[in-house]
């Protein structure tokens, strides 16, 4: 064999000996608590919709910031337990994507949602990712603690960066908002393709 085949042989070979790879809690060492704090923290999807959302109410003011900060959490542990209970039902792709996809592009434009529009879009993400990490973490044995600690993250990141952008100037600051929020819409569309290409 030519040592340029060697390498190839060998990814061939792992890949046909590889077992599947199913999602699982990331175990810190430190209890459950704070399993589900890293796992918002490795999982990209759904710390991108957290940053999304606490960015576009934070850019609506003081009260969708409050609306945010509480019904975010809310609807995350009522998704989680839902999932965790029917965990078969919780492969949303599709719409975990779309979801931070919609609020980066909100961000972006600047959009005038209204607070309770704001409040619903938070809802409605927080509903669906709460489903999928409650059939990722039912599966790895993680119980309510575990969940609580996701949505312990997922209410202080909301409430800190929300609080900042509600007191940034007008100005580059705020535009500096807007940019990041289309890096976030420009990601969703990204994964958007990568979802419809590897479809069946």
């Amino acid at each position: 064999m030519r040592p340029a085949a060697a390498p190839k042989a060998i990814v061939a070979l792992s890949a046909a000996v590889a077992a599947p790879v199913h999602a699982h809690l990331v175990e810190t060492g430190f209890g459950a608590f704070y399993d589900g704090i890293a796992h918002v923290a490795v999982t990209p999807a759904d710390l991108i919709v957290v940053v999304a959302l606490a960015l576009l109410a934070g850019q609506r003011g003081t009260r969708a910031a409050r609306y945010a900060v509480f019904a975010l959490p809310v609807a995350w542990l009522a998704g989680g337990m839902i999932g965790a209970r029917w965990p078969s039902a919780a492969a949303l792709p599709l719409l975990t994507t779309l979801s931070f996809a919609l609020a980066g592009a909100l961000v972006a434009l600047n959009a005038k949602v209204r607070d309770v529009g704001v409040a619903a879009l938070a809802i409605t993400a927080g509903v669906l990712h709460g489903l999928v990490n409650g059939a990722t973490m039912a599966p790895a044995g993680a119980g309510a603690l575990a969940l609580g600690g996701a949505v312990s993250a997922i209410f202080f990141l909301t409430a800190i960066l929300s609080a900042e952008v509600t007191a940034l100037p007008v100005g580059w600051p705020r535009i500096v908002v807007r940019v990041a929020g289309s890096w976030i819409a420009a990601t969703g569309l990204l994964m958007l393709g990568w979802l419809a290409r590897s479809a069946p």
